[in-house]
C-alpha cells in the first residue's frame, strides 16, 4: 500500500469539495482530494445539476470565489462558442436561458471552468486529485481521526493518506460513517428538535429524501431517436403513489408549494413562456447562438417524475442500497420512453416525441445518465450547534422578521425549505424561509477534532437539510471548512476554540471576510425577504 500525506485531506470531490479546495490551497496548505467517479465538481458537473440560486447571487449572495466560477462559465462561452453579439455583451447572461437559475450551463462546462480555476496548483502538486478513489477505512485515535485509505475502483490499489485536518465532502457523509463520527440519518422526530414539520412520534432514520438520476435531452422533429424499452418501464408506467395525483409516468404532479395538482407539457407554447418543463433547467438556448450552430436547445432533466423514493440508500444494506440506484435509473430511463412513445403532445396530435435524443456526451457517460445520481440528504454530523426550522423557517418565527443571526456566522445562503417526496412515502415539504447564514457551530463535530463536514453533511436537521443542500450553499460550506482546517494548523488550535474565543472567532471571521470575500451577513433589504 502506498503511503501519502498533505496538509488536508478533502475525500469526495462534490461541490463542497472545490470551494474547501480553494480555500486551503489559497492559504498555502497541501491538499489531496479524492473522486469515485472522473468528474470532480459533485451537483455542478457529475450530477448534472444546474445551479439552484437565491435572487441576489450576481451581486452578493455567494462567496468571491462561487462568482468566479459563475463569471468563469459565461466567459468559457464567450471565448468558445459563436454567440450572438446581443448574447455576448449581456451581462450576466444565462447560456441555457433556463427559468431555475439565473445560470444553466452544460455540465462539462462547468468542469472545464473547475479545472481552470485549480490547475496552477495542480500543476504545482499543492493540489493533487484522485480520481476514481472512494473511502473504504479509516485509521482513529480517541477523538482524531489520523487517516482514511483511498481504493481506486478501477485496479483495486489502496492508498493511505494522512493529515492532520480532514474533511468529509462525500455525497452520502461515508467518511462519518468509517470514521465513527457521531451522526444522523433520515427524519428527526418533533420531540427531539421541536420543529414543527418534523415528523411525529419516533424518529425516523430511514425517511430520506428521494434520489434523482438526471440526463439531458435535445430534440430534433421528424427524427426517431426512441431508445430500447427499459427493463422495469410496465411497473413505472403503472406505478403511482398514494400522494401522487396521477401515474408516475405523466405530465402530473403536485405542486411543492402548493400541493395542487400541476400538469405541464414538455414544450413551450410560445416564445418566453415559463410554465413548461422544456424551459425549467434548459441548459443550452440555440438563439444565443449564430444561426445553424444547434439544431435544438438542450435541457436538463431533473423534474419531479423522476424522483424515486421506494428505497433509502442509508443504513440499508448495500444490495438494497444498489438495488435503489438501479431502479432509479430505470425510473429516468422509463420517463424518457414514456415521453418518446405514449406522452400526450402538446399539440394535441397523437402520442409521443420520438424526436427526443438522450445526449449521453453532454453528461460524459456511455449510457446517457449522469455521472452520479443527485443526492439531496446525506448523513449529518451531531454538531456543537444544529440549525433549526424555527431558526429560518418564516412561520415558525412568527413574530421576527428575518432568520435568526448568528454570532459565529461562516457564510450566508437562501432557499425555501425544500424537501422532495421522501422514503417515508411522504409528499414535499415546501416552506417559506428567510435568508440565512452558517454558523461556524454548525462544522464542527461534537466529539472529533479534526474531521470536518464540507457539503450537506453539516449540523442540520432533516428539515432545514432543505434549504443547505443548494450549490452556492453547499461551496460556502466547504469553502469555509477549507479555511477552517488552514487557520487552525497556522493557529495551532481546534476548531471548537476558534469558535469559542471571542478573539480567535473575530479573527478568522476577519479573514474570511476580507481575505476570501466569504460574506457572513445579508444586507438588510434581502434578510428580511421572504422566499
Amino acid at each position: 500500500m502506498i503511503e501519502r500525506h498533505c496538509d488536508i485531506l478533502i475525500v469526495g470531490g462534490g461541490t463542497g469539495a472545490i470551494g474547501a479546495a480553494l480555500s486551503a490551497l489559497s492559504m498555502g496548505k497541501s491538499v489531496i482530494m479524492s473522486e469515485e467517479t472522473d468528474w470532480i465538481g459533485g451537483q455542478l458537473t457529475q450530477q448534472a445539476v444546474p445551479p439552484d440560486e437565491n435572487p441576489w447571487v450576481d451581486q452578493c449572495g455567494a462567496t468571491a470565489s462561487y462568482m468566479r466560477f459563475s463569471d468563469g462559465v459565461r466567459d468559457y462561452y464567450r471565448r468558445n462558442y459563436p454567440l450572438t453579439d446581443k448574447a455576448r455583451h449581456t451581462m450576466n447572461w444565462n447560456p441555457g436561458q433556463g427559468n431555475v437559475s439565473r445560470l444553466c450551463h452544460e455540465p462539462r462546462v462547468g468542469l472545464a471552468v473547475i479545472e481552470e480555476m485549480l490547475a496552477p496548483y495542480r500543476s504545482s502538486l499543492q493540489l493533487d486529485v484522485l480520481l476514481y478513489h472512494i473511502p473504504v477505512a479509516a485509521e482513529t485515535a480517541g477523538d482524531r481521526v489520523l487517516a482514511v485509505t483511498l481504493e481506486d475502483r478501477q485496479s483495486g490499489d489502496q492508498v493511505l493518506v494522512s493529515a492532520p485536518y480532514i474533511l468529509d465532502a462525500t455525497e452520502l457523509g461515508d467518511l462519518l460513517e468509517l470514521a465513527g463520527v457521531e451522526s444522523i440519518l433520515g427524519a428527526e422526530s418533533r420531540e427531539q428538535t421541536g420543529e414543527m414539520h418534523a415528523v411525529e412520534g419516533a424518529p425516523q432514520p430511514l425517511d430520506q429524501q428521494a434520489i434523482s438520476w438526471c440526463f439531458a435531452i435535445d430534440h430534433l422533429e421528424g427524427e426517431d431517436h426512441t431508445i430500447d424499452k427499459p427493463e422495469d418501464y410496465d411497473f413505472w408506467r403503472d406505478y403511482q403513489a398514494d400522494f401522487w395525483p396521477g401515474k408516475q409516468l405523466s405530465w402530473l404532479y403536485p405542486s411543492p408549494i402548493t400541493l395542487e395538482t400541476v400538469h405541464r407539457q414538455i414544450f413551450h407554447k410560445g416564445e418566453g413562456a415559463n410554465s413548461d418543463l422544456w424551459h425549467f433547467r434548459r441548459i443550452l438556448y440555440k438563439k444565443h447562438y449564430q444561426d445553424g450552430a444547434f439544431p435544438s436547445d438542450i435541457t436538463l432533466v431533473n423534474w419531479p417524475q423522476i424522483d424515486y423514493w421506494l428505497k433509502p440508500l442509508l443504513g440499508v444494506a448495500e444490495d438494497v442500497k444498489q438495488a435503489a440506484l438501479r431502479e432509479c435509473k430505470q425510473l429516468s430511463y422509463a420517463l424518457l420512453y414514456w415521453m418518446q412513445t405514449e406522452a400526450p403532445r402538446h399539440d394535441g396530435v397523437g402520442y409521443g416525441y420520438p424526436g427526443l435524443r438522450l445526449r449521453h456526451d453532454v453528461v460524459g457517460t456511455t449510457d446517457g445518465m449522469a455521472k452520479y445520481v443527485y443526492v439531496r440528504e446525506a448523513r449529518r454530523i451531531q454538531a456543537e450547534f444544529t440549525v433549526l426550522e424555527q431558526h429560518v423557517g418564516v412561520e415558525q418565527r412568527a413574530g421576527f422578521d428575518s432568520a435568526e443571526q448568528f454570532d459565529d456566522s461562516v457564510g450566508i445562503g437562501s432557499y425555501r425549505i425544500d424537501l422532495h417526496p421522501s422514503t417515508g412515502l411522504r409528499t414535499y415539504i415546501d416552506i417559506s424561509s428567510y435568508p440565512f447564514q452558517i454558523p461556524l457551530g454548525a462544522l464542527i463535530p461534537e466529539r472529533v477534532e479534526n474531521l470536518l463536514p464540507a457539503c450537506k453533511n453539516l449540523g442540520v436537521t432533516h428539515i432545514t437539510n432543505g434549504c443547505y443542500r443548494l450549490h452556492p450553499v453547499e461551496w460556502n460550506i466547504g469553502e469555509a471548512a477549507g479555511a477552517l482546517a488552514a487557520y487552525c494548523l497556522d493557529k495551532g488550535l481546534a476548531p471548537r476554540q476558534v469558535r469559542n474565543t471571542e478573539s480567535h472567532l473575530r479573527d478568522f471571521q476577519r479573514l474570511l471576510k476580507d481575505q476570501l470575500g466569504v460574506p457572513l451577513d445579508w444586507p438588510l433589504y434581502a434578510r428580511r425577504t421572504v422566499r
